[in-house]
């Protein structure tokens, strides 16, 4: 062994670059927050080859003061905290005071700034070997400029991990992205090899929040978009939620930010994926920029490098405050959901407002909401419309609901809910029997036709609805399910013979733990020694379930996020089972009344824009799209 010294602080600033500066990207995540720390309202950042040779960021925030500027260079040195009570409630994005750094250890760095109060302006570098500063006067308006040349020029092992010019300028431009989402106010302009390739001024309406996210990610996004705005127990949630029908083959538009700071959690990507569990296709994710305000003492943001998860002081409470939240705003959205420019502000609303972003028609269930035309009204609309002859007349639409009933099936008779009536259904309102001029057009308008035994053809205001009756059928089947079985509770029956599983020590703890909790779902456990439980008691839904797998996957559940998704998914997978096969069937003949009656139903019921599988129930096509197939107008 050789004898203990103390390393060089060059070579301790390299080792700590390891964990911040990975590739450029890393350097201009931290320098922006550096900006936006300072009160920056004003960013500019400046790459050249990927970020390799160049990273120039400009603000024009309160800047440095003289004296401090060769402390800026210096390793755990920063303005923005000063005890153990500031780093319990940490506000800014940065405060560890290694960036800076770590940076000029890897590369050729200056620093440049101008303080609000100061005549003159300075600059500061870091050279030779234990990094000494020079500090000396400069022309530069008030702000700060950090000047980053040749990344890695003096660890060429590191150079060689880094990949092409065009890989490491889209992870730089990735940065620039999430932190013009975090905040609106600030103007970002990004230029690469002297060609702009973002200019964001500053938002100071919603509709321009929407603009830069329609800019950043992508129009459609917007156009098939939920706003939330919802706050409980200390807790603010707000931002936009994808509608399932705009989803990814990969989670690459997926943006959370926990006050202001985006965040990879654990917790927060259980608790979004499970409120898209019913209605998300396999293979698929969400998409999503939302944002989590809450006390910032009850977050650590402390317990990872470069700061990307964060670890909450009550993290069940905020897991079920995100999935609650979620679960509603996404079960809220149904055909006849108005646009956000008639909700109520603090309140879930419905569609996003699109107009001026590329709001044209465009296919699909993000064509609604299909409420009333602003400023057209219903009955000029009908007057000369051939849907009128399918219309039912307001003594006829109880005869109709009357007929749809036939169409439902009981579900079978081990199931446990066979005794319970499936047409007391608590979304089915009847419509009112009013006078023809003063009722409002259905969102799905009125059947005309039925296809092949499978589809329903329907004809609303805008133009053509396409129904996949089978589909539709299912998901309004399978939400009375779950509303039944929520109602009756979980029925438990004690096993004849217990039933003995060998666990981990952990495992074993958590059952005790949360032994009511796990009795509220069914199941009836008891610690035998360290390593063992015994089944006594099991949900009669579950019976025919592997029980020893499934009540690990619980306690698995329980010790990831304090509760378990496991006995939901796995009773919604029995419950989806059971509407498939109790939902009418291709090529059964429907009549125009149980047509009506089906899209009536799909109006109010949850979720009904997706079935049980996650494959979409309907489909809009406009009278500009069916034009355009038959070069209308040209």
């Amino acid at each position: 062994m050789k004898r203990i010294h103390v390393l060089s602080p060059r070579l301790a600033n390299q080792i700590a670059a390891g964990e911040v500066v990975e590739r450029p990207a890393n350097v201009v995540k931290e320098l922006v927050e550096n900006s936006l720390d300072a009160g920056a309202t004003r960013i500019e950042v400046d790459a050249e080859q990927g970020g390799v040779k160049l990273i120039r960021i400009r603000d024009n925030g309160s800047g440095i003061e003289k004296d401090d500027l060769p402390l800026s260079l210096s390793r755990h040195a920063t303005s923005k905290i000063v005890d153990l009570d500031d780093l319990e409630s940490v506000q800014s994005l940065g405060f560890r005071g290694e960036a800076l750094a770590s940076i000029a250890s890897v590369s050729r760095l200056s620093l440049s700034s101008h303080e609000q109060e100061s005549e003159l302006a300075y600059q500061v570098t870091a050279e030779g070997r234990d990094m000494a500063t020079e500090v000396k006067p400069c022309a530069h308006p008030v702000g700060t400029t950090v000047e980053m040349r040749d990344l890695f020029f003096n660890t060429p092992a590191r150079r060689k991990f880094l990949r092409t010019e065009k890989t490491e300028f889209n992870h730089l431009e990735e940065v620039v992205k999430r932190m013009a989402l975090s905040r609106y106010d600030v103007s970002f302009q990004l230029r690469h090899n002297n060609k702009v390739i973002h200019s964001l001024r500053p938002c100071s309406s919603a509709f321009d929040q929407e603009k830069r996210i329609a800019t950043l990610l992508s129009a459609q996004f917007m156009k098939e978009a939920v706003r939330i705005d919802m706050e409980a127990a200390g807790l603010k949630l707000w931002g936009w939620v994808g509608l399932p029908t705009f989803n990814r083959s990969q989670a690459d538009m997926q943006y959370f930010f926990v006050n202001g700071r985006i965040v990879r959690d654990k917790l927060v990507a259980h608790a979004i994926r499970q409120a898209y569990q019913d209605v998300l296709y396999h293979g698929r994710h969400s998409a999503f920029v939302l944002y989590l305000e809450l006390d910032p003492a009850l977050v650590d943001v402390n317990v990872h490098p470069t700061k990307h998860e964060v670890r909450f002081r009550d993290g069940r409470l905020v897991h079920d405050f995100l999935f609650r939240t979620l679960h509603k705003a996404l079960g809220e959205v149904r055909p006849e959901t108005p646009s956000t420019d008639h909700a109520i502000p603090g309140q879930l609303q419905g569609q996003s407002q699109v107009s001026g972003i590329e709001a044209g028609e465009f296919a699909g269930q993000n064509a609604m909401a299909l409420s009333q035309v602003q400023g057209q009204s219903s009955n000029a609309l009908t007057q000369s419309q051939p849907w009128q002859a399918n219309r039912p007349e307001p003594g006829q639409v109880q005869e109709q609901m009357a007929a749809y009933q036939n169409l439902y099936q009981a579900p079978p008779a081990d199931s446990g809910l066979a005794n319970q009536p499936i047409q007391s259904n608590p979304f089915q309102t009847q419509p009112q029997a009013t006078d023809e001029n003063q009722q409002d057009i259905p969102p799905l308008g009125y059947a005309i036709a039925q296809l092949h035994g499978i589809y329903i053809l329907s004809q609303n205001q805008h133009g053509l609805v396409v129904v996949d009756m089978h589909a539709a059928h299912e998901r309004i089947t399978y939400e009375r399910l779950k509303m039944t079985y929520d109602a009756q509770g979980i029925q438990s029956q004690p096993l004849l013979v217990p039933e003995t599983i060998h666990v981990s020590v952990e495992q074993a703890d958590i059952a005790e733990q949360h032994e009511a909790d796990i009795q509220k779902l069914g199941f009836q456990l008891q610690r035998l020694g360290p390593e063992s439980l015994v089944i006594r008691q099991m949900p009669v839904l579950l019976k025919n379930a592997n029980i020893e797998h499934l009540v690990v996957k619980v306690l698995e559940d329980y010790r990831t996020a304090g509760s378990s998704r496991h006995m939901t998914e796995f009773r919604n997978e029995i419950l989806s089972s059971m509407a498939c096969h109790g939902s009418v069937r291709a090529n059964r003949q429907l009549t125009i009344a149980e047509m009506n009656g089906l899209l009536r139903d799909m109006e109010q019921t949850e979720r009904s824009g997706q079935c049980n599988h996650g494959r979409p129930t309907w489909t809009q096509l406009s009278m500009n799209e069916l034009d355009k197939l038959f070069l209308r107008g040209r």
